[in-house]
């Protein structure tokens, strides 16, 4: 499986390209196509929903071609071909612009999120528990570098562009990520697939996995990030209309916002990682999670520049650790023969709640009084209050699954800021073995 790991980890980086580009210049190039904040939200919600619906089919997919790695090939192929689309939509002036990048984001991301399911399931077959914590640590740092480096070539050519230049600027890079996501198509297709093993036992009904949440400690953990999603995306696709059409911000200005959380994050990764390792994932992800209300919160008195890019310094901070430690634990807490249904199950369930907030976002960023000159403030605001609410009556709910090592919060958030290792160090005397149940 080393050969597997290494092919996998060169698509990563070819995939890590495209995602420097789509996941923050989507929204910039709808707003530079003519998109209204209504047009936004659409642009952010239903490509998501859609998206998410598609993990329906993600088994049966792989039952028809025969095996995981036949799905992630042909998805993927499919979903560079209509970033292609993408890119010629900016170049050509034709009508209905906006609603044709909806339609081509729409394909774009179920061609992504079928494949997801099967990702996840067949990466965790090729590593052993003890090691997922840090290998994925170690890959998302890397592959985030790259992401990082693909997001700023990127906002330094359109900033270099100009306003005279932009179009042709949008379409090149758009080129640029779907060349990188054809070239992760043919580092997919040497991988080595392994042979999954269903058990009729295994197949279970979107209703019949709902209807567990009293007894299911994954499906109170899906409850949990759910929530959270919902309450950070009511917000989140507006943060980029706020800098470029409220603030005024340059696409300079604009990259170097949008590039701190990922320095912060891959500085972070593999610590999260070592940490999810020895306290677990539930207790890391929960742990992490509590610093996220915070964010929104704080763009609210102040919008300097320099100010704004030390508060993203948190968000990359906080999200790396929710982001590494919400994966690793469905790894922990499904068998083999369920992981590509559960995955499925709790992709489609986030990402209604995520499309679900984008829509009401939209709405609201119209609708609710304006708080200190800006509306969008005010849907700032209201993503505070129900990411803190999450965090207060959901994360209890669901536990902790493969044996880790019982520290106090204090310690915890000692170690995590780098003042008393609990990695590295000698402090055994501090922390006691516990087994949870499942």
């Amino acid at each position: 499986m080393r050969g597997s790991l290494r092919t996998s980890f060169w698509d990563g980086l070819f995939a890590a390209t495209m995602l420097g580009v789509t996941e923050h210049y989507m929204v910039p190039l709808a707003l530079f196509l003519g998109a209204t904040v209504w047009q936004i939200g659409w642009v952010s919600a239903l490509p998501n929903l859609l998206g998410s619906l598609s993990q329906f089919f993600s088994v049966q997919a792989v039952r028809r071609l025969g095996g995981r790695l036949r799905l992630l090939v042909s998805a993927v192929f499919f979903q560079a071909t209509f970033l292609a689309l993408i890119a010629f939509l900016a170049l050509f002036p034709v009508p209905f612009r906006v609603e044709m990048l909806i339609a081509a984001l729409v394909l774009f991301a179920v061609s992504g999120a079928v494949s997801g399911p099967a990702w996840g399931s067949l990466m965790s077959d090729y590593l052993p528990p003890r090691r997922r914590g840090e290998y994925f640590g170690w890959r998302n740092r890397i592959l985030g570098s790259v992401s990082l480096v693909s997001m700023v070539a990127s906002g330094l050519f359109l900033y270099l562009a100009g306003t005279t230049h932009r179009t042709l600027a949008f379409f090149i890079v758009f080129l640029v990520g779907s060349l990188a996501r054809y070239v992760s198509a043919v580092f997919l297709s040497r991988m080595g697939d392994v042979p999954h093993k269903e058990n009729p036992a295994s197949d279970f009904s979107f209703y019949m996995f709902i209807a567990r949440f009293r007894e299911s400690n994954f499906v109170k953990f899906v409850a949990f990030v759910a929530s959270l999603t919902f309450a950070s995306y009511i917000a989140s696709p507006y943060f980029a209309v706020f800098m470029l059409q409220d603030l005024h911000l340059s696409y300079f200005q604009y990259m170097a916002i949008q590039v701190t959380p990922s320095m912060a994050s891959l500085a972070t990764f593999s610590w999260w990682g070592r940490h999810a390792d020895l306290v677990g994932n539930a207790r890391v992800l929960k742990f992490s999670a509590s610093f996220t209300p915070l964010i929104p919160l704080l763009w609210l008195p102040y919008h300097n520049v320099y100010y704004l890019l030390v508060l993203q310094i948190l968000s990359g901070f906080a999200w790396s650790g929710v982001n590494l430690c919400a994966t690793n634990f469905i790894y922990d807490a499904v068998t083999p023969a369920k992981r590509v249904r559960c995955i499925a199950y709790f992709n489609l369930i986030t990402g209604v709640a995520l499309s679900a907030g984008a829509w009401l976002g939209g709405y609201l960023a119209t609708a609710l009084p304006p708080l200190w000159g800006y509306r969008i403030l005010s849907l700032f605001a209201l993503s505070a209050v129900l990411r803190f609410a999450s965090c207060l009556f959901l994360s209890g709910h669901f536990r902790e699954i493969r044996p880790s090592q019982q520290v106090s919060s204090q310690e915890l958030f000692f170690s995590v800021v780098g003042i008393r290792p609990l990695i590295g160090g000698n402090r055994e005397w501090l922390i006691k073995p516990v087994r949870h149940g499942d």
